[in-house]
């Protein structure tokens, strides 16, 4: 376990020198779910296809951010996100009875397992966990309660107001005007030894992982700061790696309920 962290910190720090520079929006969402569907088996493609109707995962990975605009679906809100202390680990905390990010995504994967699920059911738990994985890796959706994941962290992105946690999610993303698609197309190519190597370890394992990352982000403005350039430059690479290893995560997760 100790050699898959030092890769992914290896990783991070690699392609952030030479790229010259963590909710997603909706392009982020897409962009995780383009890279998970390009690496199913083709069994696990076949029984999503049937359970999406045909649609691609990219357009059902929003689904869970959608359906916020009904109150019926508002006990999943706090399924999105964790409330971590930086002095504990997550098996450390009470989780909350209301659940939290860790538990949704478990949810999930048991009701996707279940031969006893209705496909209704699984169709629609999948588009959830196909958006929760890709929110664990926005390192925000692990932050502080005291902050709500640094949304009270207020700066301005290029004149803006914003705050520290919509820089993660879309500001920097948007700024970067690429399609999902192109972006899917344009991360690092990797070896299969790497890309087994970030599908290494557990959930829990993935949560620790991306804390530090979390710890970080929070180091890297304060309130009232004035962002643009200089942190796209330092922050844009780690936000792409994010992306790309949410993808290949989910695409891990899928295959072995699929396949």
């Amino acid at each position: 376990m100790k050699q898959f962290f030092v890769f992914i910190f290896c990783f991070v720090i690699t392609f952030s020198y030479s790229e010259n520079t963590f909710d997603w929006g909706q392009t982020g969402h897409r962009v995780t779910a383009e890279v998970a569907q390009n690496h199913l088996t083709e069994n696990a493609q076949k029984q999503i296809d049937k359970l999406l109707n045909g649609m691609s995962m990219a357009v059902v990975s929003t689904y869970a951010d959608e359906i916020k605009s009904e109150r019926s679906f508002d006990k999943y809100r706090p399924w999105h996100y964790a409330n971590i202390p930086f002095d504990k680990t997550y098996a450390e905390i009470t989780v909350k009875p209301e659940g939290d990010i860790v538990q949704a995504i478990e949810h999930c994967i048991t009701v996707l397992k279940d031969e006893n699920s209705s496909n209704e059911d699984k169709a629609f738990y999948l588009k959830l966990l196909i958006h929760f994985i890709g929110d664990l890796h926005q390192p925000l959706h692990l932050g502080l309660e005291e902050d709500r994941g640094a949304n009270d962290i207020r700066v301005t992105w290029f004149n803006e107001n914003s705050n520290l946690h919509r820089v993660w999610d879309s500001d920097m993303i948007d700024s970067y005007q690429m399609s999902y698609m192109e972006l899917a197309n344009n991360l690092p190519k990797l070896t299969a030894e790497e890309v087994q190597q970030i599908q290494e370890g557990s959930l829990l394992d993935w949560v620790k992982e991306i804390r530090i990352l979390t710890r970080e982000v929070y180091k890297s403005a304060k309130n009232n700061d004035r962002l643009g350039y200089r942190y796209m430059y330092d922050h844009f690479s780690t936000v792409k790696v994010q992306l790309q290893v949410g993808g290949l995560r989910l695409a891990k997760i899928l295959n072995e309920i699929f396949d």
